[in-house]
């Protein structure tokens, strides 16, 4: 049987019409999705740099519509909607990310990241650490450890928050000793409310060991030895204190001159607060110096008066807190008057006489190790606010 190949001459150029024809579509149906997602993301953009988060969002939505395979985008949309504090709908865009099987290794680890963040942004902390422990081994292991350590630390988890600080300073990111130190002190206390001064006296002396430089495991061991009433041991540790981290003195300057009218030290003591004053003049440490020289003054009449301590310390620093110490004994010349004066100054320095918080400006009327508005630890100077 002969094939008449006349046919396929004649079907050629149709074939060929209809090829070119498909492809016109296809190219023109890609330049329409090309000019969409590019004006979408433009726009989107354009409402970023304008602060308008809302109209961005609507604008990122309506380019990942237009092209869904786009991770970036999705990474983008994610996190406007973290920022803005729609959490769920954030938590849902990552979580999109996470379930394709085409996403790469490096897009995969960003979206469990981002995940994290939502979860901790949204307060879901045992979500945010279950999705945190997931990047182990990932370059967002070192953030990761970082976060955790936080959640940990919110949740006064000591334990777990010292195995962090651990695998952090063996990565190099940092010293974390004075931190693992405040740990150890934090669990002391908790084992102190509990009755276990001994347990507590331990941890306290292994964070000297662990950071001997830093003041606090000093003052809190003080402060149990006191309980313990010894007067003598708990007056030695102050002194240690202000000897290996001199910066804490006015915490504990107070404490130090009662426990050495206790003790009989009042020498050393004196001695001390006077050469700490004369480098570092502070409100707390010149109330300590006032405190031991009224004690000097009955025996010892060539002792210049106490409260000439305040007029020196006027002379070279002005301040309104000692001003109105000095006042307090003072006899004025219309002294029915003095009450209402002094209720007034006192009122005046109670803002004075607050510590602040370096970091945020949080202030409060006692000193804290960990601030309770920003969580940093030791950004509280121990200084009063006048002095700062």
């Amino acid at each position: 049987m002969d094939i008449d190949f006349s046919w396929f001459f004649l079907l050629l150029p149709l074939a060929f019409a209809l090829g070119w024809m498909a492809s016109r579509l296809d190219l023109r149906q890609l330049r329409l999705e090309n000019r969409l997602a590019p004006k979408a993301y433009f726009k989107g953009l354009n409402y970023l740099l304008n602060e308008q988060q809302d109209k961005a969002i609507d604008a990122f939505i309506e380019a990942v519509q237009n092209d869904p395979d786009t991770s970036e985008l999705h990474f983008a949309l994610g996190n406007l909607f973290r920022r803005r504090g729609d959490y769920d709908r954030a938590v849902r865009v990552h979580e999109h990310l996470l379930s394709r099987g085409d996403l790469k290794q490096a897009d995969h680890q960003r979206a469990q990241h981002a995940l994290a963040l939502d979860f901790l942004k949204a307060g879901l902390l045992d979500r945010a650490e279950t999705a945190l422990k997931k990047l182990h081994g990932s370059p967002f292991q070192n953030d990761a450890d970082l976060a955790l350590l936080a959640i940990y630390e919110r949740s006064r988890d000591w334990q777990s928050a010292t195995l962090i600080t651990q695998t952090l300073e063996n990565a190099g990111v940092g010293n974390f000793r004075s931190r693992q130190a405040h740990y150890l002190c934090e669990t002391a206390a908790a084992l102190q409310k509990s009755g276990h001064s001994t347990d507590a006296r331990s941890l306290l002396e292994q964070a000297i060991t662990i950071a001997p430089s830093h003041g606090r495991a000093y003052l809190d061991l003080a402060q149990l030895r006191i309980k313990e009433n010894q007067p003598e041991l708990a007056w030695q540790h102050l002194m240690q204190a202000a000897t290996s981290c001199p910066s804490v003195l006015p915490l504990a300057a107070h404490e130090l001159a009662r426990l050495a009218q206790l003790t009989g030290q009042d020498a050393p003591t004196w001695k001390l607060l006077l050469e700490h004053y004369g480098n570092h003049p502070s409100l707390d440490v010149l109330e300590a110096i006032v405190s031991l020289a009224e004690r000097q003054r009955p025996t010892d009449t060539q002792a210049p008066d106490a409260r000439s301590w305040y007029v020196h310390h006027l002379e070279k620093h002005p301040s309104l807190v000692v001003a109105a110490r000095w006042i307090a004994g003072e006899k004025l010349e219309h002294d029915q008057f003095h009450p209402l004066v002094q209720r007034a100054l006192d009122h005046a320095v109670k803002p004075l006489s607050r510590y602040r918080c370096a970091a945020c400006g949080f202030e409060a009327r006692q000193h804290f190790w960990q601030c309770p508005g920003c969580q940093n630890w030791d950004s509280y100077p121990p200084h009063r606010v006048e002095e700062i």
